[in-house]
């Protein structure tokens, strides 16, 4: 016995969303720089600069170290992330970390680093940067 038309028109109609969202799904571009914003609130003094992946920029008493970056295709909406460590060094010279998780470029106040001094937040990924690429220990 065939299927009735309208049977097999609303599986099709009920399952386009689910293949639309399937292609939707934009490729994670890889980046090696991550562009990260600061705000020293004595000052009241905005920075922006720039991070290697799995290298550590100091900011203030913040290490500030990008474990990925990632950014979209030219041809899709941007939506820009990153995971990141941010540790402060304390009075006392002893290292603490005081963030570690996913920050979004897109909401900057979701996982924005906010300490009594400093607040950092991600505004970007690149796949370069004017500043020289760490130079790479040899053995």
């Amino acid at each position: 016995m065939p299927f009735p038309r309208k049977l097999i028109l609303g599986a099709l109609i009920a399952v386009a969303p689910l293949l639309a969202t399937e292609q939707a799904v934009a490729a994670r571009i890889s980046n090696p720089v991550a562009v990260f914003a600061g705000i020293d609130k004595i000052t009241g003094r905005i920075t922006t600069f720039d991070v290697y992946v799995n290298e550590t920029v100091q900011y203030g008493a913040l290490q500030v170290t990008p474990k990925v970056c990632y950014s979209r295709d030219d041809t899709e909406a941007q939506k820009i992330d990153g995971f990141i460590e941010v540790d402060e060094i304390t009075l006392d010279r002893k290292i603490r970390r005081i963030f570690s998780g996913w920050m979004f470029a897109d909401s900057p106040g979701l996982n924005a680093v906010e300490h009594p001094i400093y607040d950092v937040w991600l505004t970007g990924c690149k796949p370069q940067s004017d500043i020289p690429a760490p130079a790479k220990a040899t053995n």
